[in-house]
């Protein structure tokens, strides 16, 4: 009788474990609520500029142990930064700076650990520095080095839609992009003479972006909001094109296929001058050079932007910048006679670099986004009353009289005057071989 009760017991208790397993594993019934565990919050979607893909922060992995503390603090607050958001995203500890992904905590963090004790790691990057480059042969201060030259804007067909065009009553248009192609044409068989390898990042006025304005409308408009104009939409997808897709697309070329320790990025400088067609002239010519840094909170704010100073930063291009485009500065100066521009201090998009009066930072899309050194060149100013008339003259050999002085084409002396400041900054930076 004992027994059972017990057999009895056990099959009761065997149905209930059943029934138990079976109410876990069938599918509700429709309608019927379903108790599940709490997910935990996605992370949101990274703040990011338009057109950027989402960032890789693996890519910071290679600069463990690459800086110490103070190195990495004083460049970040003297050189890529102008204001305080930056602590929103870095936290700097005694040994790792620690990097939040988004402000969202659930987006990520990244550390990376400083030098400390003698134990210093050598970043893995596809550019040298000129003092990594063996001794040089005599008269080639620029053999083994590898050069990108960057003609800025694109000129051509797309001059007046860049707005880098303008012309003074019935004279000559001046369209910076064609100005540009040109001293890149005059500077390449100088810069080869040096002993350099020179690429030119395009060679004529194509687009090196698939995009074109009319397939940027949709952005344009998204970013835009309801009620734009649509001539306002339309500008914004111009800019798209010019400004944004076209340096994306030089970027992807020079990082994946030039490859070059150094990119010379081409340009001319103007002030503001109105109409296009009955431009403001101002009295006045000067130069200054580019390098990157100074970014401002708002660039700070996003993700890829962030990532991209952090790389910039780690990975020394700064300095290897900041000492060439002082040692370039000033040959290029001491050539032209060109006095330099000053910035005024108000601007937080801008810093000084090593007090030099020639050299600033500013975060530009090109000098972010091209992993090696870049020095941007800004000399003369093409709404002047003293180089409007040399730019509007064109390309010559020789001399022509300008304001009572024989002088050459402005375009050849652009290019003369940069090929002698490389040659001479090289020249004072390598060791001379044998």
């Amino acid at each position: 009788m004992h027994r059972k009760i017990l057999i009895l017991a056990a099959l009761i208790l065997m149905s209930a474990t059943v029934l138990v397993v079976w109410n876990h594993l069938r599918p509700p019934r429709p309608g019927a609520p379903v108790d599940r565990p709490p997910m935990p919050p996605a992370p949101s979607a990274p703040l990011l500029s338009v057109l950027a893909q989402p960032p890789d922060w693996s890519r910071l992995g290679r600069f463990h142990h690459a800086l110490t503390r103070p190195e990495f603090e004083t460049l970040l607050t003297s050189v890529f930064v102008t204001g305080g958001r930056w602590r929103e995203f870095i936290e700097i500890h005694d040994d790792a700076v620690d990097v939040r992904h988004d402000a969202d905590p659930a987006a990520g963090m990244t550390r990376i650990p400083f030098a400390s004790d003698g134990r210093r790691a050598v970043p893995v990057r596809g550019w040298r520095r000129a003092r990594e480059l063996p001794p040089f042969p005599p008269g080639r201060p620029l053999d083994g080095l590898r050069i990108a030259i960057d003609p800025g804007h694109l000129g051509g067909p797309w001059a007046m839609l860049e707005e880098r065009w303008l012309q003074v009553g019935d004279g000559a248009p001046v369209c910076e992009g064609d100005m540009t192609m040109a001293v890149a044409r005059h500077l390449k068989p100088m810069l080869e003479a040096l002993g350099a390898s020179v690429f030119l990042v395009r060679d004529g006025s194509d687009p090196a972006t698939r995009h074109r304005p009319e397939s940027l409308l949709s952005l344009a408009e998204a970013s835009a909001g309801a009620g734009t104009p649509d001539e306002v939409i339309r500008k914004t997808a111009e800019r798209l094109f010019y400004r944004t897709a076209e340096i994306r697309a030089r970027a992807d070329l020079v990082n994946q296929h030039i490859r070059p320790d150094l990119v010379l990025a081409l340009h001319f400088n103007a002030e503001a001058w109105g109409d296009a067609s009955a431009p403001q002239l101002v009295d006045r010519t000067h130069f200054h050079v580019l390098v990157n840094g100074a970014y401002t909170d708002d660039e700070i704010a996003m993700a890829d932007q962030r990532l991209a100073m952090l790389e910039k930063l780690m990975s020394g291009t700064h300095e290897e910048e900041a000492l060439l485009a002082t040692r370039i500065a000033e040959g290029f100066a001491a050539f032209t006679g060109l006095p330099p521009y000053q910035y005024d201090p108000a601007l937080r998009n801008v810093l000084p670099v090593r007090d030099h009066p020639y050299v600033w930072a500013r975060n530009l899309l090109a000098n972010r986004l091209y992993d090696c050194p870049v020095l941007f060149m800004e000399p003369y100013v093409m709404n002047s009353t003293v180089d409007y008339p040399r730019m509007a003259a064109g390309d010559y050999e020789g001399l022509r009289e300008f304001n009572g002085r024989p002088i050459p084409s402005i375009l050849r002396e652009y290019a003369t005057a940069l090929a002698k400041a490389m040659e001479a900054a090289y020249a004072g930076i390598r060791e001379p071989g044998g």
